[in-house]
């Protein structure tokens, strides 16, 4: 286990986080807000990676490709949100969770319909597609830390919102109050579409970013989903805050975990247990981790006051 080796999967858990970040903040700002429990926010991670897809092969830019599926991914919340969530928004939770897994289902048959069931892919921009040379001679891909820098600006944007404008105010006090701001005449159900709008735009791009580096398919968005609730919990639900922090350390115990549990099990047992038992402990840590957080604190890391 070399520091260099160490070195490369902190970068690939820092990766890994900032992309979670993505998909956890919508996701928290709609169940905080709204409590609405959507699990059909994965989709639109699959979706932003899919529109990618097309509208690079319309244009030949990426550039141009990754604002049109932006705001093409903006429209699509838009339009689940007017079409199908906002009557759910008085029903309780089972019948939140009934409907959008039946949106899960709808949408996946659907993009093999469109797409077909075949991995694409989407290539980097020729000026990102190198790598560059980090201290101690390492090689790193460009787009990695692509990834990087665009989650943490967009973390930045994202907290100026919250906290400095009149958007992220309302936001706030709907997190806590929202009959109270809604009896102040604010429109809630404006506000909830904005929320919801801006949760769909924000997993989108994190399917954008990713679609360079994995497969785009279907399905691809279901695994995250669970790592995103995960987050949302852990960080406190509600809490852009939290979701931050949340996504980082999960990005990194569970990159550092996949990659080095065996090497640290065989410090302590035999090769052959530690190659058995390792993938099997790595696979759990983020839970082991949430268990041991929600135990001292029940309202998560960073919880919205008034909650």
């Amino acid at each position: 286990m070399s520091g260099a080796l160490v070195f490369v999967q902190v970068l690939n858990g820092l990766q890994f986080g900032v992309l979670l970040f993505l998909i956890a903040a919508g996701l928290t700002l709609v169940f905080g807000v709204m409590n609405f429990i959507n699990l059909a926010h994965g989709v639109q991670y699959m979706l932003g990676a899919y529109l990618a897809v097309t509208f690079y092969l319309m244009t030949a830019s990426f550039l141009l490709a990754m604002v049109l599926a932006l705001l093409a991914a903006l429209a699509f919340g838009l339009l689940l949100e007017l079409a199908v969530f906002r009557k759910l928004y008085d029903r309780d939770h089972l019948d939140h969770v009934i409907v959008t897994f039946g949106v899960i289902i709808f949408l996946d048959h659907g993009v093999k319909l469109v797409w077909g069931s075949a991995p694409l892919s989407l290539p980097i921009p020729d000026l990102l597609s190198g790598s560059v040379r980090l201290p101690g001679g390492i090689l790193y891909p460009t787009w990695r830390l692509v990834i990087v820098a665009a989650g943490l600006a967009t973390a930045i944007l994202l907290y100026v919102l919250i906290a400095h404008t009149r958007v992220g105010m309302l936001i706030r006090a709907g997190a806590t109050h929202a009959a109270m701001v809604s009896a102040l005449g604010v429109n809630i159900r404006r506000l909830f579409t904005i929320i919801f709008g801006l949760g769909a735009m924000l997993a989108g791009f994190a399917g954008i970013l990713i679609a360079p580096i994995l497969s785009v398919e279907p399905g691809m968005g279901d695994t995250v989903l669970i790592l995103a609730f995960v987050i949302v919990v852990l960080g406190g639900i509600g809490s852009i805050r939290g979701a931050f922090v949340a996504a980082l350390v999960i990005g990194l115990v569970d990159t550092l975990g996949r990659s080095f549990s065996v090497d640290i099990l065989r410090l302590v047992m035999g090769p052959s247990p530690a190659r058995t038992i390792g993938p099997a402990l790595a696979s759990m840590l983020i839970y082991l981790l949430m268990a041991v957080v929600l135990y001292f604190r029940p309202t998560g890391l960073f919880p919205v006051k008034g909650r």
